[in-house]
């Protein structure tokens, strides 16, 4: 059974699902319930927002969930390497790419960051571009740019260090 339930947070509201065993999205807004699942606060979804509130407080740097991101094999790299950006610390989508073992693949992480249906948790909000641009966020570049100096303010690093 998948359930979902929406919170009100410091970058407005969020929506968190699971499959009962695993996280499977973090989205912005509450407009768009996830086929099949049911408006439930399950324990998992509860302990979810709540490291995403202590995350939000910079008291949380690294999350403890269960996650189960549905994409592709090249997603799934993609993501493994997003969670492993250090909190406060960013990548340009090319070095993604080169991790990924595709350095030609800028485009297609960019993709996948598109299709990150785990937002803040796998934090495809520390890819950014060459030059140092925020390009492209699924809650949009003010979301990513929030959440990014939240992040420097916290670990105690300016923006564009």
């Amino acid at each position: 059974m998948n359930h979902v339930f929406f919170y009100d947070t410091l970058i407005g509201k969020i929506g968190i699902a699971d499959n009962g065993v695993a996280i499977t999205e973090v989205f912005f807004g509450d407009s768009s319930v996830p086929p099949g699942a049911t408006i439930k606060e399950t324990p998992l979804i509860k302990r979810a927002a709540k490291q995403l509130n202590e995350y939000f407080s910079g008291a949380r740097r690294a999350f403890e969930l269960p996650l189960a991101p549905a994409g592709t094999a090249f997603q799934q790299s993609v993501w493994r390497i997003l969670k492993t950006i250090p909190y406060g610390q960013t990548l340009h989508y090319q070095a993604v790419a080169e991790l990924a073992g595709n350095p030609k693949a800028s485009r297609a992480v960019g993709m996948a960051n598109n299709k990150n249906p785990i937002a803040i948790i796998i934090p495809c909000h520390r890819v950014i571009g060459k030059n140092g641009a925020m390009v492209g966020y699924g809650g949009g570049v003010a979301i990513k740019e929030k959440l990014l100096t939240l992040e420097k303010r916290h670990s105690g690093q300016s923006l564009h260090e």
